[in-house]
């Protein structure tokens, strides 16, 4: 019996002493440490948060989780406040989100500051527009999206049940029926293609034969072409010639306008009066044929004329 209590005294006085070290040790550990405190605000799921979870900043551990709890102004708020360094200075612009620990199922909260607001984050402040929004973590992000892919996925099932129907499915074999025929005729197409270039060598040897004759004929057309140059070097020579013959023939046209023609108006003019003449004496030897031998008869005094009497 003695035993008995001698040991179980021995087992109470080493947990006492297991107990008081520890606390010692925490004791020691937060004695000389001075932490600001701050709120973290979030109508999220918390699932996995703990009082005493780890809080890091940008990777670095800076602090503790104090509690997590309801808001007793609103329920639907949850408040996690933590305590943080003094020597860690957060802004306005800091935000917080959830971080798995490993495989535990743990979770930690990772503070992190884009750096576009510079203003100091009071602490120690519970006035609610002080408080850290959380954000979604990559895994929420991640879940969220699963979500989303696992309900496309079961639309994107529906339909193909839809699709493949006992109709449909019959449509698809008489498809790939059709496709075994279509192959089939390419088959026999591209046999046909054989053949005809089987006889592509005869056709480019008809081809040479042929660019052959033609080569022939420009030879000839090119020996037309220069027996043509002759003859319209000669044909220009007979041109020369005939415009010379033109200007001559232009040349004694002007000769006759300017000399000839005059004269010739000058002696038919003359002809002109000597016909009249001549027709005149005819007259009067007509009318008094004994004026050839005595002259012309004379002419009978005027008035005021010597020898002129008045008829009674």
């Amino acid at each position: 019996m003695g035993r008995n209590n001698h040991a179980l005294m021995t087992g109470l006085f080493l947990l006492v002493l297991v107990i008081i070290t520890a606390v010692i040790i925490f004791w020691m550990g937060h004695f000389d440490r001075k932490r600001n405190t701050y709120t973290i605000a979030t109508r999220a799921s918390v699932s996995g948060l703990n009082p005493q979870s780890t809080v890091f900043f940008r990777g670095i551990e800076v602090g503790k989780v104090i509690s997590v709890q309801f808001d007793p102004n609103d329920s639907g708020i949850i408040l996690v406040p933590i305590e943080v360094d003094t020597k860690i200075v957060l802004t306005k612009g800091v935000y917080a989100t959830l971080r798995l620990k490993g495989v535990t199922g743990l979770t930690q909260i990772e503070l992190a500051d884009e750096g576009k607001i510079t203003e100091r984050l009071p602490d120690n402040n519970s006035d609610t527009a002080n408080r850290i929004p959380l954000r979604a973590s990559i895994t929420d992000k991640l879940l969220d999206s699963g979500e989303r892919l696992l309900a496309k996925g079961d639309h994107i099932m529906t339909r193909l049940d839809g699709l493949l129907n006992d109709e449909n499915t019959e449509n698809i074999g008489d498809i790939l029926g059709n496709l075994k025929t279509l192959s089939q005729k390419l088959n026999d197409l591209n046999k046909s293609i054989d053949t005809a270039l089987a006889g592509v060598p005869t056709l480019t040897h008809d081809a040479q034969d042929t660019l052959k004759h033609i080569n022939h004929l420009t030879n000839e057309l090119q020996t037309l072409s220069k027996e043509l140059r002759v003859l319209s070097v000669k044909t220009g020579n007979f041109t020369d010639k005939a415009g010379q013959f033109a200007d001559t023939g232009k040349n004694i046209g002007d000769m006759m306008m300017q000399s000839t023609l005059p004269k010739m108006n000058t002696l038919l003019t003359e002809l002109q009066s000597t016909s009249q003449q001549v027709k005149s004496t005819a007259t009067l030897l007509e009318n008094n044929p004994q004026s050839l031998l005595l002259g012309p008869k004379s002419s009978e005094p005027g008035p005021g004329e010597a020898g002129y009497e008045e008829s009674k």
